[in-house]
């Protein structure tokens, strides 16, 4: 990982790393010995890289990466196939409250990152690239790749 690429990318989410909000998603276990904070952060920098490739908007697609599962509270109150559907729509109404006002890349970005699951599917490439992200991301945590990675020191250890 590029120095200059990880400051590219805080210039991006810092003010939002340091909300209380996306702080309290360290304590919700999200994957198998990962947080909610590591996997929101591990698919923002992912989401920012891709759009950076695709000639999207890199800001939008790494703040919808970062707030994409910003719905806190505990998963495990709801049934799994629920979880699917609503934490979106969870996540979705709790950054627009943390942000003001989103653009309509980052509205979209949270809510249909769980494509094709979920019926919403992505209308821009941002929105793309944090669906795609989510489940590279995902993938990598679930196989232990994530343990190793260099990201994953710089993003425990942010803030």
């Amino acid at each position: 990982m590029r120095e200059e690429g990880w400051q590219a990318y805080l210039a991006c989410v810092e003010e939002l790393l340091r909300a209380p909000q996306v702080q309290a998603m360290r304590e919700i276990r999200h994957h198998p010995g990962v947080s909610c904070y590591e996997h929101s952060v591990f698919v923002s920098y992912t989401a920012f890289r891709l759009a950076e490739k695709w000639g999207a908007d890199s800001r939008s697609a790494a703040r919808a990466g970062l707030l994409h599962d910003l719905y806190l509270y505990d998963p495990k109150s709801l049934p799994s196939y629920k979880q699917c559907f609503a934490h979106p729509v969870a996540a979705l109404r709790n950054a627009a409250q943390l942000c003001g006002e989103l653009t309509a890349a980052e509205a979209d970005g949270i809510l249909c990152h769980m494509w094709p699951m979920a019926r919403h599917i992505p209308r821009c490439r941002e929105a793309a690239a944090v669906c795609l992200a989510d489940k590279l991301c995902a993938t990598a945590e679930v196989l232990q790749i994530w343990r190793r990675s260099a990201l994953r020191v710089k993003c425990v250890h942010f803030m």
